[in-house]
């Protein structure tokens, strides 16, 4: 990687974790770009990178110290979007990536902004909400001279939910002395949310399959299909298979995984996992193995939980014909190559789950307008713009013989970088 890349100095040449994949990503497409690869390296070096103390006073009295982050990667297209996570695994590289995936999957379905992501290096479990809502105000003070509704706007990801953005929201207004309803997406309805954003990664993922599925001839009502991540992604995802008459034959979370052989409940086991916090012991199905699910006899599988879930060492047992990534990068490039050698048809994160950022952007422009929609137009509109793109991404797969990864990194570099040439350089 070292000898390829140029690599920050604060990326680990050796081990240049979730970055080094989506260089890897934008490797492939360079050759696709024509006169616009003399900006590529554009891509392989983010914007602005902030890290962040995030000093807080626990509920015992003591000082609590958490790094906290937030990249913007490109921002040629429009202000930054992307979600912000809490977790104790959070790096610099994962947020890198993570907003580099943002940049491609924002062009890819034609949004009007560049990709930013944000994240907390906390185990929420060990916080009461008192001390998550101090860590949230103090991490939005520290990034707030780089986010607005104009400059980025944060939303929800792993860990942070309605009133997290409602909190973020609420101290960047202020601080800055005015009430910006515009500053995150994600908020509570109350506070200018949109209808249909909870479930819209998970609506957009089941839309992009159920295309997928149209392609290869095999029908939603009776699919065998799996889920990996029970999350807000993942429950949506499996309910709407559910509902429309799909199999949904094995759920995985970090609990554990739970099969039966004539498709789970998914409405029972929505309630269960409401009550239990997790998938393990629900009493309508039998426990297998994690290495078992990954040996499913399938027709769609979604991964929706966290990166690098689909690698060298389980590809090759997978045998699902279709998988639609649910969360962001969950398949490593070597298990890219190894899924296309078997045959199988994978619709990548920067399409399949661009249902959450699409519906933020409805978010946005009815802050800006302070005239909201109703869900049914926000679900039109979803599906609309996410069949669209998926739609001109097969065609150019099949224009080129790629992947849907390689020709959705065809379309959206091509836009990326045709916007940055525009542009120009400034001073030159």
């Amino acid at each position: 990687m070292s000898s390829k890349h140029d690599l920050p100095s604060w990326i680990q040449a050796d081990n240049p974790g979730p970055w080094g994949i989506f260089l890897k990503q934008v490797d492939r497409v360079a050759p696709y770009l024509g006169h616009l690869s003399k900006w590529v390296e554009t891509l392989k070096r983010p914007k602005r990178a902030l890290i962040v103390d995030i000093p807080v006073e626990l509920d015992n009295g003591t000082i609590a110290h958490f790094e906290g982050y937030r990249v913007q990667h490109n921002l040629s297209l429009g202000p930054g979007k992307g979600g912000v996570r809490y977790h104790q695994d959070v790096c610099l590289s994962e947020v890198m990536a993570l907003a580099g995936w943002m940049s491609i999957k924002n062009a890819a379905v034609g949004l009007p902004y560049g990709g930013a992501k944000g994240g907390i290096r906390i185990d929420v479990s060990k916080y009461s909400q008192k001390e998550i809502e101090h860590v949230t105000r103090r991490y939005t003070s520290e990034i707030g001279m780089i986010i607005g509704p104009q400059k980025d706007i944060p939303a929800p990801d792993v860990n942070t939910n309605a009133q997290i953005m409602a909190w973020m929201m609420d101290t960047y207004s202020q601080n800055t002395g005015s009430t910006a309803t515009g500053v995150v997406t994600g908020k509570p309805i109350v506070l200018g949310g949109s209808l249909g954003r909870v479930e819209a990664t998970g609506r957009g993922v089941f839309v992009v399959a159920s295309e997928a599925a149209k392609d290869k001839n095999l029908s939603i009502p009776g699919a065998k299909v799996a889920v990996q991540g029970f999350g807000n992604v993942g429950s949506i995802a499996a309910k709407l298979f559910y509902e429309a008459g799909a199999k949904v034959l094995a759920i995985a979370d970090h609990t554990g995984v739970v099969y039966h052989q004539n498709g789970l409940n998914i409405h029972a086991l929505l309630d269960y996992v409401k009550e239990h916090k997790g998938v393990k012991g629900f009493p309508e199905s039998e426990p297998i193995d994690v290495d078992q699910f990954w040996r499913l006899d399938l027709d769609i599988l979604v991964p929706a939980a966290l990166e690098q879930q689909i690698t060298r060492d389980n590809a090759p047992h997978i045998r699902a014909k279709i998988i639609v990534e649910g969360a962001n990068g969950p398949t490593t490039p070597e298990a890219d190559d190894i899924l296309k050698e078997k045959g199988v048809y994978l619709v990548p994160d920067v399409i399949a789950n661009a249902g959450g950022v699409t519906v933020s952007y409805f978010e946005w422009v009815q802050d800006f307008s302070s005239f909201f929609w109703t869900e049914q137009e926000i679900n039109e509109r979803l599906e609309h713009i996410m069949k669209n793109a998926y739609r001109s991404i097969s065609e150019v797969a099949a224009e080129h013989q790629v992947s849907l990864r390689t020709a959705t990194y065809i379309v959206a570099c091509k836009r990326i970088l045709g916007a940055r040439d525009l542009r120009g350089l400034y001073p030159s």
